[in-house]
Protein backbone atom coordinates (compact mmCIF):
# COMPACT_ATOMS: atom_id res chain seq x y z
CA UNK A 1 0.00 0.00 0.00
CA UNK A 2 1.24 3.06 -0.38
CA UNK A 3 2.18 6.10 2.35
CA UNK A 4 -1.24 6.87 2.86
CA UNK A 5 -3.75 5.50 5.16
CA UNK A 6 -6.42 3.40 2.93
CA UNK A 7 -9.94 4.49 4.35
CA UNK A 8 -11.86 1.31 4.69
CA UNK A 9 -15.08 0.84 5.19
CA UNK A 10 -16.73 -2.79 6.23
CA UNK A 11 -20.49 -3.14 6.27
CA UNK A 12 -21.57 -5.42 9.02
CA UNK A 13 -25.42 -6.96 9.16
CA UNK A 14 -24.81 -6.58 13.83
CA UNK A 15 -22.05 -6.87 15.98
CA UNK A 16 -20.53 -10.30 16.50
CA UNK A 17 -18.72 -11.73 18.62
CA UNK A 18 -16.08 -13.14 16.46
CA UNK A 19 -16.21 -10.22 14.40
CA UNK A 20 -15.28 -7.66 16.87
CA UNK A 21 -10.96 -8.76 17.38
CA UNK A 22 -10.60 -8.52 13.65
CA UNK A 23 -11.90 -4.88 13.45
CA UNK A 24 -9.87 -4.04 16.40
CA UNK A 25 -6.88 -5.19 14.56
CA UNK A 26 -7.92 -3.36 11.88
CA UNK A 27 -8.31 0.16 13.67
CA UNK A 28 -4.78 -0.24 15.04
CA UNK A 29 -3.33 -1.43 11.83
CA UNK A 30 -0.84 1.60 10.20
CA UNK A 31 -2.19 1.07 7.08
CA UNK A 32 -5.85 1.36 7.56
CA UNK A 33 -8.03 3.80 8.31
CA UNK A 34 -11.05 1.47 9.76
CA UNK A 35 -14.78 1.89 10.30
CA UNK A 36 -17.74 -0.15 10.38
CA UNK A 37 -21.26 0.46 9.68
CA UNK A 38 -23.55 -1.70 11.36
CA UNK A 39 -26.95 -2.78 10.25
CA UNK A 40 -28.42 -3.59 13.12
CA UNK A 41 -27.04 -4.18 16.35
CA UNK A 42 -28.53 -7.21 17.54
CA UNK A 43 -25.94 -9.28 19.89
CA UNK A 44 -24.67 -5.82 21.58
CA UNK A 45 -28.42 -5.07 22.22
CA UNK A 46 -30.72 -7.80 23.22
CA UNK A 47 -33.23 -9.11 20.46
CA UNK A 48 -34.62 -12.21 19.52
CA UNK A 49 -32.25 -14.96 18.03
CA UNK A 50 -34.70 -17.03 15.81
CA UNK A 51 -32.12 -20.06 15.47
CA UNK A 52 -31.73 -20.01 19.18
CA UNK A 53 -35.33 -19.77 19.72
CA UNK A 54 -34.22 -16.86 22.48
CA UNK A 55 -33.40 -13.40 23.16
CA UNK A 56 -29.65 -12.88 23.13
CA UNK A 57 -26.72 -10.24 24.37
CA UNK A 58 -23.73 -11.42 24.01
CA UNK A 59 -21.66 -10.89 27.27
CA UNK A 60 -18.13 -9.21 25.61
CA UNK A 61 -17.78 -6.36 24.70
CA UNK A 62 -18.39 -5.63 20.81
CA UNK A 63 -18.41 -2.39 19.91
CA UNK A 64 -15.03 -1.44 21.74
CA UNK A 65 -11.74 -0.56 20.27
CA UNK A 66 -12.99 0.87 16.51
CA UNK A 67 -14.70 3.38 14.88
CA UNK A 68 -18.63 2.57 14.30
CA UNK A 69 -21.48 3.70 13.27
CA UNK A 70 -25.09 2.13 13.51
CA UNK A 71 -27.19 3.08 9.69
CA UNK A 72 -31.14 2.70 10.71
CA UNK A 73 -32.68 -0.40 9.43
CA UNK A 74 -35.90 0.83 7.71
CA UNK A 75 -36.90 -3.27 6.89
CA UNK A 76 -38.79 -5.67 8.81
CA UNK A 77 -35.76 -7.16 10.72
CA UNK A 78 -36.52 -10.92 9.28
CA UNK A 79 -34.45 -13.27 8.11
CA UNK A 80 -35.70 -11.86 4.50
CA UNK A 81 -34.63 -9.89 1.89
CA UNK A 82 -36.01 -6.55 3.42
CA UNK A 83 -35.42 -7.71 6.69
CA UNK A 84 -32.21 -5.33 6.68
CA UNK A 85 -32.93 -2.34 4.10
CA UNK A 86 -30.74 0.14 5.19
CA UNK A 87 -30.86 3.24 2.64
CA UNK A 88 -28.65 5.62 4.81
CA UNK A 89 -25.49 3.15 3.47
CA UNK A 90 -25.71 4.91 -0.03
CA UNK A 91 -24.58 8.53 1.70
CA UNK A 92 -22.43 7.02 4.01
CA UNK A 93 -20.86 5.72 1.15
CA UNK A 94 -20.98 8.11 -1.48
CA UNK A 95 -19.93 10.78 0.76
CA UNK A 96 -17.44 8.77 2.74
CA UNK A 97 -14.35 9.26 0.13
CA UNK A 98 -13.29 5.65 1.20
CA UNK A 99 -10.62 3.72 -1.42
CA UNK A 100 -12.51 0.65 -0.32
CA UNK A 101 -16.18 -0.97 1.35
CA UNK A 102 -15.74 -4.35 2.41
CA UNK A 103 -19.23 -6.24 2.86
CA UNK A 104 -20.13 -8.74 5.60
CA UNK A 105 -23.82 -9.08 4.62
CA UNK A 106 -25.07 -11.53 2.11
CA UNK A 107 -26.18 -11.40 -1.25
CA UNK A 108 -29.75 -12.27 0.04
CA UNK A 109 -29.72 -8.76 1.93
CA UNK A 110 -31.64 -5.11 0.59
CA UNK A 111 -28.64 -3.67 2.25
CA UNK A 112 -25.98 -5.67 0.07
CA UNK A 113 -27.35 -4.18 -3.01
CA UNK A 114 -27.73 -0.98 -1.71
CA UNK A 115 -24.31 -0.93 -0.41
CA UNK A 116 -22.79 -2.49 -4.14
CA UNK A 117 -24.72 0.27 -6.29
CA UNK A 118 -23.32 2.92 -3.91
CA UNK A 119 -19.71 1.78 -4.39
CA UNK A 120 -20.80 1.34 -8.70
CA UNK A 121 -17.59 0.46 -9.50
CA UNK A 122 -15.98 3.89 -8.40
CA UNK A 123 -15.24 2.35 -5.29
CA UNK A 124 -13.62 -1.41 -4.71
CA UNK A 125 -16.61 -3.66 -3.40
CA UNK A 126 -14.77 -6.59 -1.86
CA UNK A 127 -17.30 -9.99 -0.57
CA UNK A 128 -17.34 -13.00 -0.50
CA UNK A 129 -18.60 -16.00 1.47
CA UNK A 130 -18.22 -18.24 4.26
CA UNK A 131 -19.62 -21.05 2.30
CA UNK A 132 -17.37 -24.32 1.34
CA UNK A 133 -20.12 -25.39 -0.68
CA UNK A 134 -22.57 -24.85 -3.33
CA UNK A 135 -24.71 -27.51 -1.26
CA UNK A 136 -28.22 -25.49 0.38
CA UNK A 137 -28.71 -26.39 4.17
CA UNK A 138 -32.00 -27.17 3.33
CA UNK A 139 -31.03 -29.77 0.51
CA UNK A 140 -33.20 -28.66 -2.15
CA UNK A 141 -32.36 -28.93 -5.72
CA UNK A 142 -33.69 -25.66 -7.24
CA UNK A 143 -31.14 -24.24 -4.75
CA UNK A 144 -27.79 -26.36 -5.65
CA UNK A 145 -28.98 -25.36 -9.65
CA UNK A 146 -29.63 -21.59 -9.22
CA UNK A 147 -26.43 -21.29 -7.03
CA UNK A 148 -24.09 -23.35 -10.05
CA UNK A 149 -25.73 -20.93 -12.53
CA UNK A 150 -26.08 -17.84 -10.15
CA UNK A 151 -22.90 -17.65 -7.71
CA UNK A 152 -20.54 -17.12 -11.16
CA UNK A 153 -21.83 -14.16 -11.88
CA UNK A 154 -22.45 -12.88 -8.82
CA UNK A 155 -18.91 -13.02 -7.47
CA UNK A 156 -17.43 -11.75 -10.14
CA UNK A 157 -18.94 -8.68 -9.50
CA UNK A 158 -16.37 -8.42 -6.32
CA UNK A 159 -13.40 -6.33 -6.47
CA UNK A 160 -11.90 -9.15 -4.41
CA UNK A 161 -13.43 -12.23 -3.11
CA UNK A 162 -13.30 -13.39 0.42
CA UNK A 163 -13.25 -17.21 1.23
CA UNK A 164 -13.31 -18.63 4.74
CA UNK A 165 -11.40 -21.75 4.39
CA UNK A 166 -9.52 -23.70 1.57
CA UNK A 167 -12.83 -25.65 1.01
CA UNK A 168 -14.38 -22.18 0.26
CA UNK A 169 -11.19 -21.37 -2.18
CA UNK A 170 -11.20 -24.36 -3.66
CA UNK A 171 -15.60 -23.85 -4.41
CA UNK A 172 -14.40 -20.47 -5.55
CA UNK A 173 -12.44 -21.80 -8.25
CA UNK A 174 -14.56 -24.51 -9.41
CA UNK A 175 -17.16 -21.37 -10.06
CA UNK A 176 -14.37 -20.09 -12.72
CA UNK A 177 -13.53 -17.23 -10.14
CA UNK A 178 -9.57 -16.62 -11.27
CA UNK A 179 -7.20 -17.68 -8.54
CA UNK A 180 -5.68 -13.80 -8.11
CA UNK A 181 -8.89 -12.74 -7.62
CA UNK A 182 -9.41 -15.18 -4.42
CA UNK A 183 -8.75 -14.01 -1.02
CA UNK A 184 -8.65 -16.65 1.77
CA UNK A 185 -8.99 -14.20 4.74
CA UNK A 186 -10.03 -17.30 7.23
CA UNK A 187 -12.80 -17.60 9.75
CA UNK A 188 -11.68 -17.41 13.50
CA UNK A 189 -11.74 -16.17 17.11
CA UNK A 190 -10.02 -14.15 19.67
CA UNK A 191 -7.47 -16.53 20.18
CA UNK A 192 -5.67 -14.67 23.03
CA UNK A 193 -8.97 -14.00 24.38
CA UNK A 194 -10.05 -17.71 24.26
CA UNK A 195 -6.66 -18.92 25.43
CA UNK A 196 -6.41 -16.76 28.65
CA UNK A 197 -9.83 -17.67 29.41
CA UNK A 198 -9.17 -21.26 29.42
CA UNK A 199 -6.43 -21.25 31.53
CA UNK A 200 -8.42 -19.35 34.41
CA UNK A 201 -11.40 -21.61 33.74
CA UNK A 202 -13.59 -23.10 36.85
CA UNK A 203 -13.46 -26.53 35.43
CA UNK A 204 -14.67 -28.38 39.02
CA UNK A 205 -17.61 -25.47 39.13
CA UNK A 206 -19.52 -26.49 35.53
CA UNK A 207 -18.73 -30.20 36.16
CA UNK A 208 -20.39 -29.55 39.77
CA UNK A 209 -22.86 -28.02 37.84
CA UNK A 210 -23.78 -30.71 35.81
CA UNK A 211 -23.34 -33.55 38.61
CA UNK A 212 -20.29 -34.92 37.42
CA UNK A 213 -17.14 -35.68 39.09
CA UNK A 214 -13.43 -35.34 37.75
CA UNK A 215 -13.46 -39.45 37.13
CA UNK A 216 -16.54 -38.86 34.47
CA UNK A 217 -15.84 -38.72 31.00
CA UNK A 218 -17.96 -36.02 29.03
CA UNK A 219 -19.13 -35.50 25.61
CA UNK A 220 -20.25 -31.94 24.58
CA UNK A 221 -22.08 -30.48 21.83
CA UNK A 222 -22.07 -26.47 21.89
CA UNK A 223 -24.57 -25.07 19.31
CA UNK A 224 -28.23 -23.95 18.20
CA UNK A 225 -30.32 -27.27 18.41
CA UNK A 226 -32.06 -26.98 14.91
CA UNK A 227 -32.00 -30.13 12.24
CA UNK A 228 -29.10 -29.12 10.41
CA UNK A 229 -26.39 -29.31 13.38
CA UNK A 230 -27.94 -32.82 13.76
CA UNK A 231 -27.67 -33.14 17.66
CA UNK A 232 -29.92 -36.12 17.64
CA UNK A 233 -27.11 -38.06 15.89
CA UNK A 234 -25.03 -37.49 19.05
CA UNK A 235 -27.53 -38.44 21.23
CA UNK A 236 -27.51 -41.89 19.28
CA UNK A 237 -23.97 -42.41 19.25
CA UNK A 238 -23.75 -41.71 22.78
CA UNK A 239 -26.27 -44.43 23.53
CA UNK A 240 -24.86 -46.72 21.24
CA UNK A 241 -21.11 -46.81 22.74
CA UNK A 242 -22.18 -47.28 26.03
CA UNK A 243 -18.65 -45.70 27.44
CA UNK A 244 -18.61 -46.38 31.57
CA UNK A 245 -19.71 -43.12 33.41
CA UNK A 246 -20.00 -40.80 31.16
CA UNK A 247 -22.14 -38.05 30.51
CA UNK A 248 -23.31 -35.80 27.31
CA UNK A 249 -23.55 -32.03 28.01
CA UNK A 250 -25.80 -29.86 25.18
CA UNK A 251 -24.86 -26.76 25.45
CA UNK A 252 -27.31 -24.65 23.25
CA UNK A 253 -30.92 -24.21 22.83
CA UNK A 254 -33.37 -24.29 20.25
CA UNK A 255 -36.73 -26.41 18.46
CA UNK A 256 -35.38 -29.97 19.04
CA UNK A 257 -34.43 -29.66 23.10
CA UNK A 258 -38.19 -31.66 23.42
CA UNK A 259 -37.17 -34.12 20.86
CA UNK A 260 -33.98 -34.52 22.37
CA UNK A 261 -35.12 -34.95 25.99
CA UNK A 262 -37.87 -37.42 24.60
CA UNK A 263 -35.29 -39.49 22.74
CA UNK A 264 -32.67 -39.58 25.73
CA UNK A 265 -34.84 -41.55 27.98
CA UNK A 266 -36.43 -44.12 24.92
CA UNK A 267 -32.71 -44.73 24.71
CA UNK A 268 -32.59 -45.23 28.42
CA UNK A 269 -29.81 -42.37 28.93
CA UNK A 270 -31.85 -39.74 30.03
CA UNK A 271 -29.85 -39.53 33.14
CA UNK A 272 -26.64 -39.24 31.79
CA UNK A 273 -27.70 -35.97 29.82
CA UNK A 274 -26.98 -32.60 30.91
CA UNK A 275 -28.96 -29.63 28.68
CA UNK A 276 -27.66 -26.70 29.60
CA UNK A 277 -29.89 -24.14 26.68
CA UNK A 278 -27.66 -20.93 25.78
CA UNK A 279 -25.00 -20.22 26.85
CA UNK A 280 -23.38 -17.01 26.97
CA UNK A 281 -19.38 -16.12 25.86
CA UNK A 282 -18.19 -15.80 29.04
CA UNK A 283 -19.24 -18.81 30.12
CA UNK A 284 -18.30 -21.12 27.35
CA UNK A 285 -14.22 -21.70 28.19
CA UNK A 286 -15.01 -23.27 31.35
CA UNK A 287 -17.84 -25.75 29.36
CA UNK A 288 -15.44 -26.82 26.74
CA UNK A 289 -12.41 -27.04 29.57
CA UNK A 290 -14.26 -29.36 31.80
CA UNK A 291 -15.51 -31.41 28.78
CA UNK A 292 -13.05 -34.89 27.37
CA UNK A 293 -14.42 -34.47 23.82
CA UNK A 294 -16.56 -31.69 21.53
CA UNK A 295 -18.60 -33.13 18.68
CA UNK A 296 -19.96 -31.02 15.77
CA UNK A 297 -22.04 -33.58 13.53
CA UNK A 298 -23.25 -30.86 11.42
CA UNK A 299 -24.51 -31.31 7.57
CA UNK A 300 -24.26 -28.09 6.98
CA UNK A 301 -21.21 -26.32 8.25
CA UNK A 302 -20.04 -23.37 6.40
CA UNK A 303 -16.62 -23.39 8.82
CA UNK A 304 -17.91 -24.16 12.57
CA UNK A 305 -16.18 -21.57 14.70
CA UNK A 306 -16.79 -23.97 17.87
CA UNK A 307 -14.06 -26.10 16.47
CA UNK A 308 -11.77 -23.05 16.83
CA UNK A 309 -13.15 -22.00 20.50
CA UNK A 310 -12.60 -26.12 21.75
CA UNK A 311 -9.20 -26.13 20.34
CA UNK A 312 -7.66 -23.33 22.07
CA UNK A 313 -9.69 -24.66 25.26
CA UNK A 314 -7.85 -28.00 24.79
CA UNK A 315 -11.14 -29.97 24.37
CA UNK A 316 -10.54 -31.97 21.18
CA UNK A 317 -12.69 -32.41 18.66
CA UNK A 318 -14.61 -34.67 16.63
CA UNK A 319 -16.35 -33.11 13.11
CA UNK A 320 -18.56 -34.50 10.57
CA UNK A 321 -17.01 -34.54 7.22
CA UNK A 322 -19.42 -31.48 6.23
CA UNK A 323 -17.53 -29.11 8.68
CA UNK A 324 -16.12 -26.27 6.74
CA UNK A 325 -13.20 -26.01 9.10
CA UNK A 326 -12.18 -29.76 8.66
CA UNK A 327 -9.80 -29.24 6.00
CA UNK A 328 -7.82 -26.93 7.52
CA UNK A 329 -7.77 -27.75 11.13
CA UNK A 330 -8.42 -31.04 11.94
CA UNK A 331 -6.22 -34.38 10.55
CA UNK A 332 -7.80 -37.19 11.50
CA UNK A 333 -6.92 -39.31 14.70
CA UNK A 334 -3.53 -36.23 14.96
CA UNK A 335 -5.49 -33.29 16.01
CA UNK A 336 -9.16 -34.10 16.08
CA UNK A 337 -11.49 -37.09 14.55
CA UNK A 338 -13.22 -36.82 11.56
CA UNK A 339 -16.25 -39.46 10.57
CA UNK A 340 -18.88 -39.38 7.66
CA UNK A 341 -21.86 -36.91 8.39
CA UNK A 342 -24.93 -39.16 9.49
CA UNK A 343 -22.93 -41.92 10.11
CA UNK A 344 -24.22 -42.96 14.05
CA UNK A 345 -22.60 -46.07 14.12
CA UNK A 346 -19.12 -44.32 13.06
CA UNK A 347 -19.09 -41.81 15.28
CA UNK A 348 -19.98 -44.15 18.37
CA UNK A 349 -16.74 -46.17 17.24
CA UNK A 350 -14.93 -42.91 17.88
CA UNK A 351 -16.04 -41.91 21.09
CA UNK A 352 -15.43 -45.58 21.84
CA UNK A 353 -11.45 -45.24 20.39
CA UNK A 354 -10.44 -41.91 21.87
CA UNK A 355 -11.60 -42.90 25.51
CA UNK A 356 -9.97 -45.91 25.30
CA UNK A 357 -6.14 -44.40 24.99
CA UNK A 358 -6.80 -41.10 27.48
CA UNK A 359 -3.27 -40.70 26.61
CA UNK A 360 -3.71 -40.23 23.27
CA UNK A 361 -6.56 -38.00 23.63
CA UNK A 362 -4.00 -35.43 25.68
CA UNK A 363 -1.74 -35.79 22.63
CA UNK A 364 -4.30 -34.90 20.51
CA UNK A 365 -5.53 -31.73 22.88
CA UNK A 366 -1.82 -30.71 22.56
CA UNK A 367 -1.77 -31.13 18.51
CA UNK A 368 -4.77 -29.52 18.22
CA UNK A 369 -3.56 -26.27 20.14
CA UNK A 370 -0.64 -26.19 18.35
CA UNK A 371 -2.45 -26.55 14.58
CA UNK A 372 -5.02 -23.45 16.07
CA UNK A 373 -2.19 -20.85 16.94
CA UNK A 374 -1.77 -19.62 13.70
CA UNK A 375 -5.36 -19.92 12.79
CA UNK A 376 -5.60 -16.03 14.62
CA UNK A 377 -7.21 -12.47 13.70
CA UNK A 378 -3.42 -11.40 12.84
CA UNK A 379 -3.57 -13.65 10.13
CA UNK A 380 -7.17 -12.65 8.94
CA UNK A 381 -5.83 -9.01 8.97
CA UNK A 382 -2.83 -9.61 6.69
CA UNK A 383 -5.34 -11.59 4.58
CA UNK A 384 -7.74 -8.64 4.61
CA UNK A 385 -4.73 -6.38 4.10
CA UNK A 386 -3.80 -8.17 0.78
CA UNK A 387 -7.37 -8.50 -0.42
CA UNK A 388 -7.59 -4.84 0.11
CA UNK A 389 -4.68 -3.60 -1.63
CA UNK A 390 -5.34 -5.93 -4.59
CA UNK A 391 -8.60 -4.58 -5.12
CA UNK A 392 -7.46 -0.75 -4.53
CA UNK A 393 -4.54 -1.69 -7.34
CA UNK A 394 -6.78 -3.07 -9.86
CA UNK A 395 -9.43 -0.26 -9.43
CA UNK A 396 -6.79 1.92 -10.39
CA UNK A 397 -7.03 4.01 -7.80
CA UNK A 398 -3.62 4.15 -6.56
CA UNK A 399 -0.32 3.30 -8.85
CA UNK A 400 -0.10 -0.44 -8.85
CA UNK A 401 3.36 -0.68 -7.92
CA UNK A 402 2.77 1.12 -4.93
CA UNK A 403 -0.54 -1.07 -3.64
CA UNK A 404 1.36 -3.88 -4.81
CA UNK A 405 4.86 -3.88 -2.97
CA UNK A 406 2.90 -3.76 0.39
CA UNK A 407 2.36 -7.66 -0.16
CA UNK A 408 4.19 -10.74 -1.62
CA UNK A 409 2.82 -11.23 -5.07
CA UNK A 410 0.05 -14.16 -4.93
CA UNK A 411 0.35 -14.23 -1.51
CA UNK A 412 -3.71 -13.50 -1.33
CA UNK A 413 -3.99 -16.39 -3.35
CA UNK A 414 -1.78 -18.81 -1.63
CA UNK A 415 -2.91 -20.97 1.28
CA UNK A 416 -2.29 -19.08 4.54
CA UNK A 417 -2.18 -22.57 6.61
CA UNK A 418 -1.29 -25.84 5.59
CA UNK A 419 -4.28 -28.36 4.23
CA UNK A 420 -5.32 -30.75 6.87
CA UNK A 421 -5.08 -34.40 6.32
CA UNK A 422 -7.56 -37.00 6.31
CA UNK A 423 -7.56 -40.53 6.31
Amino acid sequence: MPESRCRVLAISSHPIQYGAPVFRLMARHPQFDFQVAYCSLRGAEAAHDPEFGASVKWDIPLLDGYAWTHVPNRGSGAESFFGLCNPGLWKLIREGEFDAVICHLGYVRASFWIGYLAASRRIPFIFGTDASTIEPRDGRAWKHIFKRMAWPLLFRLASQVLTASSAGFDMMRSLGIPEDRISMTLDTVDNDWWVAQAVQADCDGARASWGVDASEKVILFCGKLQPWKRPLDVLRAFAKAAISRATLVFAGEGPLRPQIEAEASMLGVRERVRIMGFVNQSRLPAVYRASDLMVIPSQYEPFGLVVNEAMLCGCPVVASDKVGAVGDLIDHDLTGFVYPCGDVPALAAVFQRAFADTARLSTISNAALARIEGWSPRASVAALLDAVARAVARSGRVPKDAAASAVEPSAAAKRPFPTARRS
